[in-house]
C-alpha cells in the first residue's frame, strides 16, 4: 500500500468519524464522489477540516489557493501538497 493509499485511507475513516458512521469509509473512498453527495453536511466538512488539523498537526486554509474540496482525493491532493510545502 502506497503512502497515497495510506492518507486515503485514514481521510476516509476520519469522514466515517466526524459524520458518526453516516458516511461509510469505503464509500468516501470511491473515486469521485462528491462528499456533500455522500452526506458529508457544512458542520460534518468543518469537523473533518479540524480532524484532519489535529491529526497532521497542520492548519489548513481553504480559502487560499482556490481550492475545491469536494471529493476524498481533492482533500488528499490538498494535504499532501500542504505538508509538502512546510517539510
Amino acid at each position: 500500500m502506497s503512502g497515497d493509499d495510506i492518507l486515503r485511507r485514514r481521510l476516509a475513516e476520519l469522514v466515517n468519524e466526524v459524520t458518526d458512521g453516516a458516511v461509510g469509509a469505503d464509500d468516501a473512498l470511491v473515486d469521485g464522489a462528491s462528499l456533500v453527495a455522500l452526506g458529508v453536511d457544512s458542520l460534518g466538512l468543518l469537523r473533518l477540516i479540524d480532524a484532519i488539523e489535529v491529526e497532521y498537526d497542520v492548519e489548513l486554509d481553504l480559502t487560499a489557493g482556490g481550492y475545491a474540496l469536494a471529493t476524498l482525493d481533492d482533500l488528499a491532493d490538498h494535504l499532501t501538497a500542504h505538508l509538502g510545502s512546510t517539510a
